[in-house]
């Protein structure tokens, strides 16, 4: 690929995408080749079958390096929540004397944190804020001067059962992984810095995986997966009205939840067959659904008890509930709390179901850059 290009690779709970892709201007993204495929997912401990998992990827690879007419030689590769852990550290780093912070200083409090972790691999830190000497809190201390520099630090781990099916995949291949942490991303790309700097909640609702995040400046403070979402809804309505999956989510789609017009009956196609739907029992089970959705947030809450969470909106984004009408003033009722769609603000990709794509591809690039030779000369030449 040409050097300002970057691939990745978006591995959701229902499909995989690569998309290939740089900067354009003002914050934008130039698009040069995508493909998604579908595949049977994840469960909390492994993929459900990693024979069809390499099959789509290898689809996928191929298509996109034929309409780029090049071959990918890096991958950065989105995991999602399932496959992370994430340590939250407070970490101090005292000078024999008052110095200026620079870059060195921030990589030694990084490193005094770093740990292994069994069955886990290191793969990015992050800081939520730091704090200097004189208790000055910001977001990024170079160029300060202080006797003591500490920080809320993020730690990200991925499982090396993730890694090493990954690195399976990819063994004959000459192509260099690198993996992101994909909720981080799609938080840090889809929520202004001035809104997580004092703590933000997001939901990634996905197709059967969904995540629940603390957001705090450019960390995560706390991260838990639940396995509730689109998909599971579509099961509840296969039995409950006697419908192949295939057409209980095309049902789903249907579903209206807050319509005055939902008492009766209405007449359901679906490749040549016709279902009678009384539309009270459709709205009562999507309902039934979504609160599985509502009780793990709710429980989420619970764990990160804090008043500085209090009134939070909760943003969501993902493909869960994007096609639900109604799904998020339901889910803002329960929860009672303001529930606000966030959404990639680019043309053609301005939509939930994008955004894991579009975050990953946004870090990967700002990382591909960081590790350019100029970016490297920079920092020796100036220590930034």
């Amino acid at each position: 690929m040409g050097r300002k290009s970057v691939a990745v690779l978006d591995i959701r709970s229902s499909e995989i995408c690569i998309l290939i892709g740089e900067r354009g201007v003002n914050n934008t993204f130039v698009f040069k080749a995508s493909k998604t495929e579908p595949y049977d997912g994840y469960d909390d401990t492994a993929f459900f079958d990693i024979g069809k998992l390499a099959d789509a990827i290898s689809r996928a690879l191929t298509a996109v390096e034929q309409i780029c007419d090049e071959r990918v030689r890096e991958l950065f590769v989105g995991v999602p929540g399932a496959f992370t852990r994430v340590l939250p550290k407070e970490q101090v780093l005292g000078f024999p004397k008052r110095r200026r912070i620079g870059q060195k200083e921030i990589d030694a409090l990084f490193a005094s944190g770093k740990e292994e972790l069994d069955g886990y691999r290191f793969i990015r830190a992050t800081s939520m804020i730091y704090v200097t000497g004189d208790n000055r809190r910001v977001v990024n201390p170079v160029g300060l001067s202080s006797e003591v520099l500490s920080g809320v630090l993020s730690y990200f781990y991925c499982s090396d059962y993730f890694a090493e099916a990954m690195e399976s995949i990819f063994a004959d291949t000459k192509i260099a992984l690198r993996f992101l942490p994909a909720q981080l991303a799609m938080a840090s790309y889809l929520i202004p810095s001035e809104t997580r700097d004092e703590y933000a909640l997001f939901f990634d609702a996905g197709y059967m995986s969904s995540t629940l995040c603390v957001l705090m400046g450019n960390g995560i403070l706390s991260q838990k997966t639940y396995f509730v979402g689109k998909g599971q809804i579509a099961v509840r309505l296969m039995q409950r009205f006697a419908l192949s999956y295939d057409a209980a989510v095309a049902l789903l789609a249907r579903a209206n939840l807050f319509s005055k017009d939902n008492a009766g009956r209405t007449e359901f196609s679906f490749r040549g067959e016709t279902y009678d739907i009384d539309l009270d029992e459709l709205v009562e089970c999507v309902k039934e659904g979504l609160d599985e959705m509502c009780e793990a947030i709710g429980g989420f809450l619970e764990d990160c008890s804090s008043k500085e969470l209090d009134y939070k909106p909760l943003y969501i984004s993902g493909e869960g509930l994007a096609d639900i009408r109604g799904a998020l003033e339901h889910i803002s009722k329960r929860v009672s709390r303001i529930c606000e769609q966030l959404a990639p603000d680019l043309p053609y990709y301005n939509k939930p179901a994008m955004s894991s794509r579009i975050a990953l591809l946004a870090m990967a690039y700002d990382d591909h850059l960081q590790s350019g030779w100029l970016n490297k000369l920079l920092n020796v030449i100036f220590g930034g």
